[in-house]
């Protein structure tokens, strides 16, 4: 079934757009931006909010219509299916799968200094009513914080002899965080140790077939909460263990 975006009304096309343009605001910001939009394609367009940001930059929130629609049933590709399990099911899966505990070593690698995500999963006190993985009793987790060379992460995950890789990456201008989750996975291939670890990402702009496409076990985005990270977890320890 087809379906359009919903303003006011069911299949009326209504979109909020916001967007910066680099260029000064003058009198005529409102029409450069709604004319910008139409030339997108879009019609009926409303310009809410036009604001100079910087001598060079203007900030624009516009609402309009399209008549573009889709298909949601006609939407492919590689979307992470966890069964998402409670606390204490993850705990005596763990210890009776793996018959021991669960190590993991996380950190925001490279120049991403951020550490609201790593923190938001690793932490004891968790995130959204969830307990973080340091929380767990048959997990030993090891947070090990922002700017952390990749070289530095893989030696401390040998040196603990971990199950998994857990990184963070909020900084994303220019593709920075390409260039550093690429090497991160370089690294442990060059070293030939790649087999050893579940390694998986998480951030704002990661998704399970992103972090697929460069070699990570999943890929986990806004939103994620500690629970469904240790659901993964140890549902991938036990395949590996018993595979």
């Amino acid at each position: 079934m087809q379906v359009k975006p919903y303003g006011d009304t069911r299949d009326d096309g209504v979109v909020q757009l916001s967007f910066t343009l680099p260029v000064p605001y003058s009198v005529k910001s409102t029409d450069v931006g709604k004319q910008f939009l139409e030339r997108m394609g879009l019609h009926d367009v409303a310009v809410a909010e036009v604001k100079a940001i910087d001598p060079d930059f203007t900030f624009y929130v516009a609402f309009a219509r399209t008549d573009v629609t889709i298909d949601p049933e006609e939407v492919k590709g590689d979307y992470l299916e966890v069964e998402q399990m409670d606390y204490y099911s993850i705990n005596r899966l763990i210890k009776e799968g793996l018959g021991r505990k669960l190590i993991v070593v996380g950190a925001a690698i490279e120049s991403d200094a951020h550490t609201v995500g790593i923190d938001a999963i690793l932490n004891m006190k968790g995130f959204a009513g969830n307990y973080g993985l340091e929380r767990y009793p048959e997990i030993e987790a090891l947070n090990m914080g922002s700017q952390i060379p990749c070289e530095q992460l893989v030696k401390t995950a040998l040196d603990m002899h971990a199950d998994a890789i857990l990184v963070s990456q909020i900084v994303t201008q220019k593709n920075i965080h390409v260039q550093n989750l690429t090497k991160l996975i370089e690294l442990v291939e060059a070293e030939g140790v790649r087999e050893k670890f579940i390694i998986i990402v998480g951030g704002p702009r990661i998704n399970n077939a992103f972090a697929k496409e460069l070699g990570y076990d999943a890929g986990f985005g806004p939103r994620t909460t500690p629970l469904e990270v240790a659901s993964f977890l140890a549902q991938e320890a036990r395949r590996r263990m018993w595979s």
